[in-house]
């Protein structure tokens, strides 16, 4: 199926880059590549100075005509215990100190970045001409810093120890400040004079920030051109990653080929905001441009730089650095990703529940970004496949079952949206003594921005001693609904359709139903999705009115304008990831329900405030008691 992981990982299967690199260690007589392809040759020109790496440098005489010399690190750590699996890194490949050699990326040839067609919308030119008096310059400035950092990110991709450090206890890797900084200037020595002066490094200790560096690597069951396009088309992107993009807009479009799925050379201007599943961690937000170029045969680069020192994108609580992911063509349409993240961040206004998650850099980690790309493509490939049995062994139609799913992501997307620290979610503290609850008032509409009403989401986080796979286990098991759901005390329920998505049976899409103990009548119909990762879980549920919802869902008719209002859960480890199984989880708890008499200040009535704290107060103890915790 399409999109999922490929558990073998072998060295020898890689094409390109792993192919040629091989060729180095297997052959002492190695004479250069054995293809003749200019664009591999212009890969390896450029990798001899991107990978920054320490250790014994051996000469390879003769590798290509232009007398280009070559200089190989074979000291390679192959410790079969590093779970870390640095044989899916390609070999590092770099020139020692004193080599003369400097390579640029316009040793690639001809850089698109500024060509003669400039595919840029109104709103981005707007934007350059009204900060700058001379766009052009603006422009010539963001496409040095994208080019800079496309050879930032090849060099973190590839590169190894020193410049990478393992931390084998938590199985997680991040970078040396120390060993970056210097391979920052060794790059900005070997550079050419350039417009300006790049002073973002001088801003850093004036600002209470941190900087936090992470990198995953995974396999996909698709095309290259699949992920790529995943990524340069901002609709597709905000919504297959909604858990971490809160929202995101496209500025401009300064260089594109203009030919569809064709990104070779295409820069983009953009801004996002990035959100962890909390009130109580602050959003990142942050302008950046998005660069993507072809960098040899089937290897591709996509990378995301914050242009901050231009005076139209001043630098706030967040700074991207070189960050992205280089994309190998493999056999069988298959994809080899190295996903790089490094960003310069002020995390002062992080909840003291959730500081060592997020400056540990684990809450926006690589491997985040990487597990939700796993979804998306296994969500796709479940949508398209011809027949799908439950685990009940009900088989569900493509077309109900795409609607099925479809409806589940509205429902989901909402979710992350209403629990995030977005601006556009006003979160006011419950005026309550000791209650650490928050409130959040809004005017809710449909997807075609039809005015529904007032509705509140009243939200809280708490620490639990627990193991967040065992509170996932706990919370998306119907047989327990009953233990902590309030609402359901009084109700049996089960499961009328269940969709497995992707290679863990845990993860998937259920239509639950509640049936009154009492009447043995059906009371209402949920909807629920659940997922896990390593990096964390969601439940999310939503009712539904069975005679109104539950028919058209069924029968597969539009239900665009019926309301979706999400409740559910974020579970995530109180710390980075345990081994182990052990440790505390990080609960995040969410009711969205319809407003009743809200005030003139959007805030919820008295009464229905009341109601929510009790149920939150309640369900939480539930919870406890359900792990066997003390209250």
């Amino acid at each position: 199926m399409a999109g999922r992981r490929k558990t073998k990982r072998s060295r020898t299967s890689s094409s390109g880059v792993d192919d040629h690199l091989k060729n180095v260690n297997d052959s002492e007589n190695f004479v250069g590549p054995t293809t003749n392809d200019p664009e591999i040759q212009r890969v390896f020109k450029l990798m001899e100075v991107c990978a920054r790496s320490a250790g014994k440098m051996t000469k390879v005489e003769g590798y290509c005509e232009s007398g280009l010399d070559l200089w190989v690190d074979l000291k390679i750590d192959s410790n079969p215990e590093n779970d870390l699996d640095h044989s899916d890194l390609p070999l590092p490949i770099a020139s020692p100190q004193g080599s003369s050699t400097s390579v640029q990326l316009s040793d690639l040839g001809p850089q698109p970045i500024l060509g003669s067609s400039f595919d840029t919308d109104e709103r981005g030119s707007d934007l350059l001409v009204s900060a700058s008096p001379d766009a052009h310059v603006s422009k010539i400035k963001i496409s040095e810093r994208a080019s800079d950092a496309m050879e930032e990110l090849l060099s973190l991709a590839l590169a190894q120890e020193p410049l990478w450090q393992v931390d084998k206890e938590n199985n997680t890797e991040m970078l040396s400040d120390v060993e970056y900084m210097k391979m920052v200037k060794v790059r900005e020595c070997q550079s050419p004079p350039t417009l300006e002066v790049d002073n973002s490094h001088e801003l850093e200790p004036v600002l209470a920030v941190s900087s936090e560096s992470s990198r995953a690597v995974e396999y996909f069951e698709t095309s290259p051109i699949s992920i790529i396009e995943l990524l340069m088309d901002l609709e597709q992107w905000s919504l297959a990653f909604s858990n971490i993009v809160s929202k995101a807009t496209l500025v401009g479009v300064l260089a594109s080929t203009g030919v569809e799925r064709h990104y070779d050379g295409t820069l983009q201007l953009m801004t996002a905001e990035f959100h962890a599943p909390t009130p109580l961690v602050p959003t990142r937000e942050s302008s950046f441009a998005r660069y993507c170029k072809k960098l040899g045969s089937g290897l591709w680069g996509v990378v995301d730089v914050s242009p901050e020192t231009l005076p139209q994108f001043p630098s706030r609580n967040f700074r991207r650095r070189p960050s992205g992911c280089l994309i190998e063509e493999m056999p069988n349409g298959c994809s080899k990703v190295i996903w790089v993240e490094h960003v310069v961040v002020d995390n002062r206004l992080v909840h003291h529940f959730f500081q060592p998650l997020v400056t540990s850099g684990f809450a926006f980690c690589a491997k985040r970004w990487v597990n939700t790309l796993i979804q998306h493509f296994q969500w796709s490939a479940t949508v398209r496949a011809p027949n799908s049995p439950t685990d009940r062994g009900v088989i569900i139609a493509q077309p109900q079952r795409t609607f099925f799913l479809k409806f589940s992501e509205r429902m989901v997307k909402r979710f992350f949206m209403d629990i995030s620290a977005s601006r556009e979610n006003k979160w006011m503290p419950f005026p309550v003594s000791g209650a650490d609850i928050m409130i959040s008032t809004k005017s809710s509409t449909d997807d075609h921005g039809k005015i529904l009403g007032t509705t509140t989401v009243f939200s809280t986080s708490v620490h639990l001693p627990a193991p967040s796979k065992q509170v996932f286990s706990l919370l998306r098991d119907v047989k327990f609904r009953r233990q902590w759901d309030i609402y359901g005390r009084n109700h049996r329920f089960d499961e009328r359709a269940y969709i497995s998505n992707g290679d863990n049976p845990e993860n998937g899409v259920s239509i639950l139903r509640a049936i009154n103990d009492e009447t043995k009548k059906l009371n209402a119909l949920y909807m629920q999705e659940s997922y896990t990762a390593s990096t964390g879980s969601y439940i999310v549920y939503a009712p539904f009115d069975y005679e109104h919802a539950g028919n058209k869902l069924m029968k597969d008719e539009c239900t665009d304008h019926i309301t979706i209002l999400p409740s559910g859960f974020s579970i995530l480890p109180d710390r980075s990831i345990h081994r182990d199984e052990t440790g505390g989880s990080l609960l995040t708890i969410a009711f969205h329900v319809v407003a009743e008499s809200p005030t003139d200040e959007h805030e919820p009535s008295n009464q229905q405030g009341l109601l929510m704290h009790n149920i939150i107060a309640k369900t939480v103890m539930s919870i406890k008691e359900a792990l066997g915790l003390s209250i």
